[in-house]
């Protein structure tokens, strides 16, 4: 949220922190305090200006150079750059269809029209060139479509579309597509090199010695198939948009010229997230004018798994050398404790940009750390946390998340929540998009448009069942190669191409619907009308609809709120005397599949949040925990081999700790149980890189030291171990910032499996306490009370027991941390 304004304290303070005695950083001379034709004043009577700080106005005000604007968490970039929109149009008399405002995700896109429609009017937001880099190139590809040699109507392949057809590809050249090629990894290693601007036939040694090295050599040849067929099919991927925006920028004069004449001013939020594609896209786009300002905080640049690129932000200077920076430091979100602790952790990063954020808020609580035995525990804890912040702040559970590394984290927090009667939900998912019946309904409107598309004819051709099994397909697909042809020409006349008569009459009565549906679009329905007649006409309405369990009716639901928003979009349309038909919504709905899209929604109905970190960035809460803040889990092990990976994992840290407004929990477990095997790991190293002055540690099972007391020393030296931090965790390494993988079950590292001599044996082990437990002994818990030895399995320090406890059920524990008490 934006919750900026201009106080008099600021204006005192400058940009120094509270109470700290620094000074604001006299500014270089490419940070002049004011540049461009506007003047900022107070901002007081411009309604452009008047809701801004001094910084901010800054920044809105120049429009003469390149602008860098570094916006610290919480610092109200949203409301910059809308306000700089608004400048341009009000104060630089500049016209809307001259102003492109590009965006990475949908609900950003949405967000930026509202606020400049809020300030300029509707008329003049609707003329503005702004959302995703996708769909505004996309936008631009289709019209210049002849140049790049594809048709107006190309459709857009999704992650599931691409590696449905990478999924044939690598079975029609004979690889193997289960274990060595997965279409999912292979998709990957294509997308990096499309992020890079590489074609198929410059494969460079480099990609392919590392093919070589994951045992996938084939990788280049696949990506040549691969793009092959999608130009057969009239389609592109997600990453093709980019690489022929740039390629039409590069080779095409007039078509770059008349783009870099129709915007004479480019802005970017989020620029830490573009990649090298996007990078050179807008260099193209702005070379001739320079009249670009990029909005990001390199300190929140995590995502470099999706190929984002931080020297895009930490080296735009040297691609605009006469860029001005602006800092936006002061912090609107969170507490003075908050905003200086995470300013003490990132200020370990090298690569950055420096900058002194700072609130103006309260003081605020302290930041709990509590170190726990093991995830159990650490769930336990959190939960009473929030339980007591629920009872005694009256803080409601909707304005409380919990965030962690990986999603298998979530196993025990749920268990927790959910016996304590804690509403909660997981916030992801499978994405509307993404469902299957949905997925189904949108082939069918896609085959409409481009009969082409052989993903959507796979998809939808035997769908409901119509006879027509994996063998005709696959005679389908060899008669079309050996002739050719598209496989919906071999479908279209099938006894032409050789199939025998009964295949042939099924494919053709399949061509009919598909004709019949086409001409109906020809005709002139809407998108609505033709999206009712396909799920009738087809039969997948009778087949959705035929079913009664909990399953049939979330299908039914999907299925009918599909078609209600489909209505939504041609009313919309109508209103505003636009195209309304299926090409027209699909050209939409395409680009809501993005991978960085996603989300569920907020969690503004009375539930605690559970997400990964990645996907709580952007969003804020009054409480938040971060679980988890172990060695190998938190920074991830890729980040504890690698320094710029390291930089990144302690990023993403920073970003988990900015989004909570005024109570901030961080817990560690001393064990895991996971897949089989407990994990012992020590507290992460960035827990003590936190200025101690903000943290009130707690002790194992929540035994708490003293508010404001410096880091015990034994938290610091388990945080740096000799050697590797310890940990037990192993499997395959993920790339760096990239959301974990779950490791294959039965990996130990040995080194770490380290283990006492056995003092206990499958009926008997001793607890922390020298207690010796035996099953059906009667015993007592200081935490769940009193209960009954079911069994006592393992030895050494993986001893464990399983008690039935009267009163919190049944729980095993590990009894080198167990204290119990044989009654």
């Amino acid at each position: 949220m934006d919750h900026t304004h201009t106080s008099p304290q600021e204006a005192a303070h400058g940009t120094g922190t509270p109470g700290d005695g620094l000074q604001a950083q006299p500014h270089s001379p490419q940070e002049a305090p004011h540049s461009g034709t506007g003047t900022p004043g107070d901002g007081t009577g411009d309604p452009c200006l008047a809701l801004l700080n001094p910084r901010q106005r800054e920044a809105v005000c120049c429009t003469d150079a390149p602008s860098l604007v570094i916006a610290g968490a919480g610092s109200g970039k949203t409301r910059v750059l809308t306000a700089k929109i608004a400048w341009l149009l009000s104060h630089e008399g500049m016209e809307p269809q001259h102003i492109m405002a590009l965006t990475f995700t949908n609900k950003a896109a949405l967000e930026m029209k509202q606020r400049v429609a809020a300030l300029v009017g509707p008329g003049a937001a609707a003329r503005i060139t702004m959302g995703t880099f996708h769909s505004v190139l996309a936008r631009i590809l289709r019209r210049e479509h002849q140049a790049i040699g594809y048709p107006a109507d190309y459709t857009i392949y999704d992650t599931s579309d691409s590696e449905s057809l990478l999924g044939q590809v690598i079975g029609g050249l004979g690889l193997d597509r289960k274990r060595q090629y997965k279409p999912q990894a292979v998709l990957g290693r294509i997308s990096r090199a499309k992020n890079m601007l590489l074609q198929p036939g410059q494969y460079p040694a480099a990609l392919a010695q590392a093919d070589q090295a994951a045992g996938m050599p084939a990788v280049g040849r696949i990506w040549r198939e691969y793009q092959d067929r999608l130009r057969q099919a009239g389609a592109m991927d997600f990453d093709d948009i980019l690489v022929n925006a740039w390629l039409l920028l590069r080779d095409h004069p007039g078509a770059a010229r008349r783009y870099q004449d129709l915007y004479h001013y480019v802005l970017v939020d989020e620029y830490q997230d573009t990649n090298y594609a996007q990078h050179q896209i807008v260099l193209l786009l702005t070379r001739e004018r320079q009249r670009v300002c990029v909005v990001g905080d390199d300190a929140q640049s995590i995502y470099s798994f999706r190929g984002a690129e931080i020297d895009n932000i930490l080296h735009f200077r040297d691609a605009y050398p006469g860029a001005r920076l602006f800092r936006l430091e002061r912090n609107y979100r969170s507490t003075r404790t908050i905003v200086e602790a995470a300013s003490s952790l990132i200020g370990h990063n090298q690569g950055q940009i420096p900058k002194q954020v700072f609130s103006l808020g309260d003081q605020g609580s302290p930041i709990e750390v509590f170190h726990t035995y093991s995830d159990q525990d650490e769930a336990a804890t959190l939960a009473r946390h929030l339980t007591r912040l629920h009872r005694e702040e009256r803080l409601p559970y909707s304005q409380m998340a919990i965030l962690y590394r990986t999603n298998s984290q979530s196993r025990s927090l749920e268990e927790e929540l959910r016996r304590r009667d804690i509403p909660y939900h997981i916030y992801g998912g499978l994405s509307f998009y993404q469902r299957k019946e949905v997925k189904d309904a949108i082939a069918y409107l896609r085959l409409c448009v481009n009969p082409r598309d052989e993903t959507a004819l796979r998809r939808v051709i035997n769908y409901p069942a119509r006879g027509i099994g994996e063998a005709t397909l696959e005679r389908v697909w060899q008669a079309a190669a050996r002739g050719g042809v598209s496989p919906w020409e071999v479908v279209a006349a099938p006894q032409g191409h050789g199939l025998a008569a009964a295949p042939a009459r099924r494919l053709a009565a399949f061509a009919t619907l598909v004709a019949q549906l086409r001409e109906s679009m020809e005709a002139g329905a809407d998108a609505y009308r033709l999206a009712l007649q396909a799920l009738s006409l087809s039969g997948m309405q009778a087949e959705v609809f035929q079913g009664s369990g909990l399953d049939d009716l979330q299908r039914q639901q999907n299925l009918q709120e599909l078609t209600d928003s489909i209505g939504t979009f041609v009313q919309e349309r109508r209103e505003q005397g636009l195209p309304a038909g299926a090409a027209d919504w699909l050209q939409e709905v395409s680009l809501l599949t993005d991978p960085a899209e996603g989300r569920d929604g907020d969690a503004g109905d009375g539930r605690v949040t559970l997400m990964t970190v990645h996907a709580s960035k952007g969003l804020e809460f009054q409480a938040v925990c971060v679980a988890g803040m172990e060695e190998g889990l938190f920074p991830s092990q890729a980040g504890q081999d690698n320094a710029r990976a390291l930089e990144e994992e302690r990023r993403l840290f920073y970003v988990a700790m900015t989004r909570a407004a005024r109570y901030l929990a961080l817990s560690s477990a001393r064990s895991r149980m996971r897949y089989g095997h407990m994990e012992f790991s020590a507290p992460s190293r960035f827990l003590a890189e936190i200025d101690p002055r903000y943290l009130h540690v707690n002790g194992r099972s929540g035994h708490a030291a003293s508010p404001g007391s410096p880091t015990p020393s034994s938290f610091r030296a388990q945080a740096f171990p000799p050697g590797r931090p310890g940990t037990s965790r192993s499997g395959p390494v993920p790339q760096p910032g990239a959301p974990l993988q779950a490791p294959q079950p039965g990996l130990r590292m040995a080194s770490l499996s380290t283990r006492i001599p056995a003092s206990a044996s499958a009926a008997g082990g001793g607890s922390s306490s020298g207690v010796e437990v035996r099953a059906g002994q009667r015993i007592a818990h200081e935490r769940f009370g009193q209960g009954t030895v079911e069994r006592v399995e393992g030895g050494g320090m993986d001893a464990r027991a399983t008690v039935l406890f009267d009163t919190a059920g049944r729980k095993q524990l590990l009894l080198r941390f167990a204290r119990l008490k044989v009654l």
